[in-house]
């Protein structure tokens, strides 16, 4: 009976909301019945929906903080808006097809048998984490202030830092999608799990770089 129960489990189709309360079944699921088209549909309205809010929140002081001319100001806030309330709707996209061809090319090496569907599929769930956090915490931009570009629920946030930096890619989503990348992985790539926690911090290694260049840009000195 229990047996019965558990093949039906896995038989459903992967649920993007089970990405909070069962990531384990839902990886399973995946690996059994990847789904792509209707799950990414609703990852990039869930992030038009949190880019729209970043945009929202943008003011003038924080481009003319950025260097923006004060006599330019009104048309370049307005361009920036709209570039960010479209780049909502790629970011998934290009996000998910990226992380997914790296991980075949390490899949191969591996000599794991996972399709790019199976992990296209995977990183489209996982990414339910990413666009939740961004609706939460530009949502909260948008009604407090501040600058957009910090998460509340990172440690520049709790810190009530002036610039995300490196401490900006330390935040509660981020690291959550982190540990559901390693078990997907895991469980629908088939890689060993030693091999999925490395390929996962690397990834996150990889972010915490980008903000540590982005933390020395900002320090450079203008030309």
């Amino acid at each position: 009976m229990e047996l019965q129960k558990e093949v039906n489990s896995l038989n459903q189709n992967p649920k993007l909301m089970g990405m909070f309360t069962s990531p384990g079944v839902q990886f399973e699921r995946i690996k059994q019945s990847p789904k792509i088209w209707v799950p990414l549909i609703i990852i990039s309205v869930l992030y038009a929906i949190g880019m729209t809010f970043m945009a929202l929140s943008l003011d003038a002081a924080t481009l003319i903080e950025q260097g923006v001319p004060e006599d330019q100001i009104d048309l370049v806030l307005t361009i920036t808006k709209v570039t960010v309330a479209i780049t909502g709707i790629v970011t998934p996209i290009f996000g998910v097809l990226i992380s997914s061809a790296i991980q075949l090319v390490i899949a191969r090496i591996a000599s794991s048998t996972v399709t790019f569907k199976q992990l296209f599929s995977m990183n489209t769930y996982i990414m339910i984490i990413g666009a939740v956090g961004l609706i939460l915490n530009m949502g909260i931009r948008y009604a407090i202030g501040g600058n957009p570009e910090i998460y509340i629920t990172s440690l520049a946030g709790i810190l009530n830092q002036d610039k995300a930096g490196v401490l900006g890619t330390f935040e509660v989503f981020g690291i959550w999608s982190v540990i559901l990348s390693a078990i997907g992985l895991h469980k629908t790539g088939q890689f060993s799990k030693g091999l999925a926690w490395t390929i996962a911090i690397v990834f996150f290694l990889i972010s915490i770089g980008f903000g540590l260049v982005g933390t020395l840009l900002q320090g450079a000195p203008k030309l």
